[in-house]
C-alpha cells in the first residue's frame, strides 16, 4: 500500500494513501484517495473494499452494515488503541474527533475527512512517544500484516544511533512490576458512625460550593445505622434505604462507609450489580481521595479472576502466534500495548475498551483470562506479576472495595474466595437485584456445557483445535509425580473423568447417538424438554417440569449420580494426598508452594463437594417428590434459534433465604438500597413488606431498619407519560411506524425498549433507513456487531442517536441531558410466566406478583428519564392494555394521557422542544 505525506500542526507524517469509508443502513460514503466523495449502493461496497482496504471507524460494524464477511481495513480504533492504550473513545467519527480535539462532523461526508484528519493526528502523536518498545510491537505487527505498520514505524521516533536497545516485542510481561507480601493486618474495631458524623463526612466530600439538598444529608444519616457494632451473632444491623433519583446515594453511603473503615482500620465492600454502577462508583471515590496514589492504596475494584488477563495464557498465545500466519500477532500487539499501559489488567468493564474487544474477537480477548479455573498459581512463571494476585492482595489493605453482587455471592457460596476473604460491612447498591444475583450463586445446574468444562479442568486440551485448557496433569502435576499414591489419584480421576462430556457433546446428544452415560441422559431430559414444553420458544429456548420422568430417565440418573459418586472421591483422594505435605512438621513448605498447594486443594475440594455433590444429590432427589423450597425443572437453551445447552435446573423458590443465612447474617451490618425498592403499591405498609421480600431481608431475625428518601426532582413537570390507544399490539408494521414517528417528533434521544428481541430486530429493519433518512443514527442490541456497553456508549455521546433494545436493557442506561428524552415501551413488561415464576408466584404476593413485577419493571425504566433537575423527557407505552393498576409506578401528579399515535407524537414534539427552548 503506498503512503503519502501529509503535514499537520507539528510534523509532516506518512499517511497510507487509501479511500475512507463511511456506511450507514441508507447512506454509504465512499472517500477517494483522490478526494473523490461518492456515495455507493451496499453491493459496490462491499466489491470495492475487497479490492482497496478503505480506512473505517469498527471495521466489524461497517462489514456488518455492508452485509459483507470482513475484509481488510485500516481501522482507525485500532491505530487509537496502539497511540493511546488503555485510553476510551466512543466508537465513531465524532467520538475519535473529540478525543483528539478535531472539529466534530455533522454529515457522513464530513466523517470521511475527520477520519482522514484522525489518522494524521495520531499519526503525528506517536512522535513523541516515550516507550521505546514500542517499536519492537510495530515491528512483530508488521510481520503479522498489520496495515497500519508501516505508517507507524515510520511515525515512531528513530533509534539513537549507537544505541543498543533490548528488544522485548511482544514478551511485554518481563516488562511489570512484581508484587510484594505484606503481613496480614488485625482485625477490624467496632467504633459506630453516628448520623451527625456521617452528615459531617458528607459535608466534607460535597465541598463548600456544592448545592444544598437536605435529602442526600438525610440518606447519609439513615444509613449509618449498618456501621453500629453488632450485639449479637446472626443479627447484623441491616438498613433497607429506597433514595430517589437525584438524591445523591452514592456520596451518601459512602459518607458514613469510609468513615466506619477510618475508624476502625477496616474494609467496607460496596457491591453492585452492572459494571456501569461500579465504574460510577469509583468514580466518586475521587472526592474522598483526590490524591490518585492515595486512591490506589485505599480503594480497589474487586472483581472475580475470570475478568483479568491471565499473563500465562497470553505467553502462550504469542508462542502460538509465531508458528501461525494471520492476524493472530497484530492483535497480540494492541493487547500488549495495553498490558504495559493497564491500571489493573481488568479485561472485562476495565480500561480495557469494548470496541477493542470486538474487533479482536471476543472469544479471543477474553480467552485470555483465566476463565475455567486453571491457575497454576505460585508454579506460575508469572506469580509475582500476576494482574489477579495484585487485585486480591490490595483488596486486603483497601478501605473501599468496590465489588459485584456476583462476586459476593459466590464468595458466600464458596466460603472466600482466593485468599478466604470474608467482609462483615457491606452496601448493596442496585439491590432489587440482589435476589437476581442469588438465584445465580446458589441454584443447581447440570448441564452439557458445565460438564464439558469440567471435563476439561480435569482433563485438558484432547482436541488439535488450538485449546490451550490445562489438565490437572499439567498444574499440578509435578506436586505428585514422586508419590505413589499421588500417581494413582490422578490416574483414577482422569480415567473418572471420561464419564462427562466431551467435544462435539451437543450434535450427539441432538443425533442420539455415539452417546456416553452423561449425553444419553442428556438426551433424554431433551426429549422430555421437546414433549412437554410449557412455554412456546421465545428465541431463549423452552423448558419442562422434571416429574414425572420419560421412562428410563430416572434408571440413567442414577447411573450418572454414580459415577459422578466415583469422580468425587478421587479428587478428594488427590486433595488428600496434596494435603500431606503441609501437614509435615518436619519438612515445612516454603510460602510459595504452600499458597499453590492450598489452592489446588481448595479447587478439587471445592469441584468434588459443592459442584460433583450436588449434581449427584439434584439427580437422586429426582426420583424423591419434589420439596416446597425449591423447584426443579429441564431445559433447552437456544441463541439465535440454535441449541446451545440440555440442563436440570434446582432453584431455590425463594433466592432470600440462601442469601440472609450465607450473606446477611454472618455480616455484622448491611445497607441494602436502590431508587426502586418499592413498586409505587399505594399502601406503603404492603410496599414496605413487599420490598423486604424482594431483598431477602424478611428472612433476619429482625426487620431491617427503614428509610425513604423521596426524589427531589419535579416529576410533574419535567415528563409526561403517554399511553398510545390506536396501534394493535401484534402488527409489526404500525408498531414500527410508531416508533418511527416518536423518534423523529423527538428529534433523536431515544430509547426503544421491546420485550422480544424478534420484534426488536424486526423494528429496526423497518425503520432503520428512514430514521438514517431523518438525519438521526439508530443503534441496536442484537443487530449491531457491538456489545450493549459500546452501545450504550455511542448512545450517550451521540445526542441525537436513538436505540433500539430488551427490556433488560435498562439497567445499563445511564445517560444524563437531552441524550436521553424519550423512551417508548412496546409492551407491558409482564414477567415470562414460566415455571419459576409459577413457583415464586404464591411465595411472592400470590396474585399480586405479576402486578408488583411490572410496575417495578415500569418504575425503573422510567427513572432512566430524568437523572439531573434540567433533565426533561416523555415516557410512551404502545400497549393499549396497560392497566390502569400499573400506573402507580409512576411518580404522583405526573400526567399521564391515554391517546392516539397522531396526537402523541404531536404533544411529544411540543413538550420537547419547549423544554429545549427553556
Amino acid at each position: 500500500m503506498s503512503q503519502t505525506t501529509r503535514t499537520g500542526a507539528a510534523t509532516s507524517v506518512l499517511v497510507p494513501q487509501a479511500p475512507v469509508l463511511i456506511a450507514g443502513f441508507r447512506e454509504i460514503i465512499w472517500l477517494s484517495a483522490e478526494g473523490e466523495i461518492e456515495a455507493l449502493s451496499a453491493a459496490e461496497a462491499a466489491r470495492r473494499v475487497q479490492i482497496d482496504p478503505p480506512m473505517v471507524c469498527h471495521a466489524i460494524a461497517t462489514a456488518c452494515r455492508l452485509g459483507s464477511p470482513g475484509f481488510a481495513a485500516l481501522d482507525l480504533l485500532e491505530l487509537f488503541a496502539f497511540v493511546y492504550p488503555a485510553r476510551f473513545c466512543v466508537p465513531t467519527p465524532r467520538g475519535l474527533a473529540e478525543a483528539l480535539g478535531l472539529p466534530p462532523p455533522n454529515r457522513p461526508s464530513e466523517a470521511c475527512v475527520t477520519l482522514a484528519s484522525a489518522a494524521c493526528a495520531l499519526l503525528q502523536a506517536l512522535g513523541d512517544e516515550t516507550d521505546d518498545q514500542a517499536r519492537t510491537i510495530a515491528e512483530a505487527m508488521d510481520r503479522s500484516g498489520w496495515l497500519w505498520a508501516p505508517a507507524v514505524l515510520a511515525a515512531l521516533p528513530p533509534d539513537e544511533p549507537g544505541r543498543r536497545r533490548r528488544t522485548v516485542g511482544l514478551r511485554v510481561w518481563t516488562r511489570l512490576g512484581e508484587w510484594s507480601e505484606t503481613a496480614p493486618g488485625p482485625a477490624p474495631g467496632n467504633k459506630p458512625v453516628l448520623p451527625a458524623q456521617a452528615r459531617a463526612r458528607l459535608s466534607r466530600l460535597l465541598g463548600t460550593g456544592a448545592e444544598p439538598r437536605p435529602q442526600q444529608y438525610d440518606y447519609a444519616a439513615a444509613v449509618a445505622a449498618a456501621f453500629a457494632p453488632r450485639a449479637m451473632p446472626d443479627r447484623p444491623h441491616a438498613v433497607l434505604a429506597e433514595a430517589g433519583t437525584g438524591v445523591g446515594k452514592t456520596l451518601g453511603y459512602i459518607a458514613a462507609a469510609s468513615l466506619w473503615a477510618e475508624k476502625n482500620h477496616g474494609s467496607v465492600w460496596i457491591s453492585t450489580f452492572t459494571r456501569n454502577l461500579q465504574t460510577q462508583i469509583a468514580s466518586e471515590l475521587d472526592r474522598l481521595y483526590p490524591d490518585p496514589v492515595a486512591k490506589r492504596r485505599r480503594v480497589v475494584v474487586r472483581k472475580g479472576r475470570e475478568n483479568f488477563l491471565c499473563l500465562l495464557n497470553y505467553e502462550e498465545a504469542t508462542a502460538a502466534a509465531a508458528t501461525r500466519t494471520g492476524r493472530m500477532a497484530a492483535q497480540l500487539g494492541l493487547i500488549a500495548r495495553w498490558i504495559v499501559a493497564t491500571e489493573g489488567g481488568d479485561l472485562v468493564g476495565g480500561d480495557f475498551p469494548g470496541w477493542l474487544a470486538e474487533l479482536i474477537g471476543r472469544g479471543r480477548v477474553y480467552g485470555l483470562a483465566d476463565r475455567r479455573g486453571e491457575c497454576v498459581h505460585s508454579a506460575c512463571a508469572h506469580f509475582r506479576r500476576c494482574f489477579v494476585e495484585k487485585n486480591i492482595r490490595r483488596a486486603r489493605n483497601a478501605r473501599i472495595v468496590v465489588a459485584n453482587h456476583a462476586l459476593v455471592m459466590a464468595q458466600a457460596a464458596l466460603g472466600g474466595l482466593d485468599d478466604g476473604t470474608v467482609p462483615t460491612r457491606y452496601v448493596f447498591d442496585e439491590g432489587h437485584h440482589l435476589l437476581e444475583a442469588a438465584d445465580g450463586a446458589f441454584s443447581i445446574r447440570l448441564s452439557g456445557r458445565e460438564g464439558r468444562e469440567l471435563r476439561r479442568w480435569i482433563v485438558g486440551a484432547e482436541s488439535s483445535g488450538g485449546s490451550r485448557a490445562r489438565g490437572l496433569r499439567r498444574r499440578i502435576g509435578d506436586l505428585i509425580e514422586s508419590q505413589d499414591d499421588g500417581t494413582r489419584a490422578l490416574i483414577e480421576a482422569l480415567g473418572a473423568a471420561r464419564i462427562l462430556p466431551g467435544d462435539g457433546w451437543a450434535q450427539r446428544v441432538a443425533e442420539g447417538r455415539g452417546l456416553q452415560i452423561f449425553e444419553t441422559f442428556l438426551a433424554l431430559v431433551r426429549q422430555q424438554v421437546l414433549a412437554r414444553a410449557a412455554l412456546g420458544d421465545t428465541g431463549y429456548g423452552v423448558q419442562a417440569e422434571a416429574r414425572p420422568p420419560v421412562a428410563g430417565l430416572i434408571e440413567r440418573a442414577l447411573e450418572l449420580a454414580q459415577g459422578l459418586d466415583r469422580l468425587a472421591a478421587a479428587l478428594r483422594r488427590l486433595a488428600t494426598v496434596l494435603r500431606a505435605p503441609l501437614e509435615d512438621p518436619e519438612n515445612p513448605p516454603d510460602p510459595a508452594l504452600r499458597q499453590r498447594l492450598n489452592a489446588a486443594i481448595r479447587g478439587l475440594e471445592r469441584r468434588a463437594d459443592q459442584q460433583l455433590g450436588s449434581w449427584s444429590r439434584l439427580l437422586r432427589d429426582l426420583v424423591e417428590p419434589p420439596r416446597s423450597e425449591t423447584i426443579e425443572w429441564f431445559s433447552l437453551d437456544r441463541i439465535d434459534g440454535l441449541e446451545s445447552d440440555v440442563a436440570v435446573t434446582r432453584s431455590w423458590v425463594d433466592p432470600g433465604i440462601p442469601f440472609a443465612e450465607w450473606v446477611a447474617r454472618p455480616a455484622h451490618g448491611l445497607v441494602v438500597t436502590s431508587a426502586t425498592l418499592t413498586d409505587g403499591e399505594p399502601d406503603p405498609e404492603l410496599a414496605w413488606r413487599a420490598a423486604e421480600a424482594a431483598t431477602g431481608l424478611r428472612h433476619l431475625p429482625a426487620s431491617p431498619a427503614a428509610a425513604r428518601i423521596a426524589s427531589p426532582f419535579d416529576y410533574p413537570e419535567q415528563t409526561r407519560v403517554f399511553i398510545i390507544t390506536d396501534i394493535p399490539r401484534d402488527d409489526i408494521g404500525q408498531i414500527a411506524a410508531a416508533y418511527s414517528a416518536l423518534f423523529v417528533a423527538a428529534g433523536g434521544g431515544a430509547l426503544g425498549l421491546f420485550t422480544a428481541i424478534a420484534r426488536l430486530r424486526a423494528v429496526h429493519e423497518r425503520i432503520a433507513p428512514a430514521l438514517e433518512a431523518s438525519g438521526l443514527l439508530l443503534l441496536a442490541q442484537h443487530v449491531e456487531a457491538m456489545s450493549t456497553a459500546t452501545l450504550v456508549d455511542i448512545f450517550r455521546a451521540e445526542e441525537d442517536s436513538c436505540l433500539l433494545g430488551t427490556d433488560a436493557i435498562r439497567d445499563g442506561v445511564d445517560v444524563p441531558g437531552r441524550s436521553l428524552r424519550l423512551i417508548v415501551f412496546d409492551r407491558v413488561p409482564w414477567p415470562r410466566p414460566d415455571i419459576l415464576y409459577r413457583a415464586r408466584r404464591p411465595v411472592f404476593g400470590g396474585p399480586q406478583f405479576s402486578d408488583q413485577v411490572a410496575r417495578l419493571r415500569l418504575r425503573q425504566a422510567y427513572g432512566r428519564l430524568i437523572r439531573r433537575a434540567d433533565d426533561r423527557g416523555v415516557f410512551v407505552v404502545l400497549d393499549r392494555a396497560l392497566p390502569s393498576r400499573l400506573l402507580a409506578a409512576f411518580p404522583e401528579g405526573v400526567p399521564i394521557l391515554r391517546l392516539p399515535l397522531a396526537e402523541a407524537t404531536a404533544e411529544t414534539a411540543r413538550f420537547l422542544e419547549r423544554a429545549h427552548a427553556s
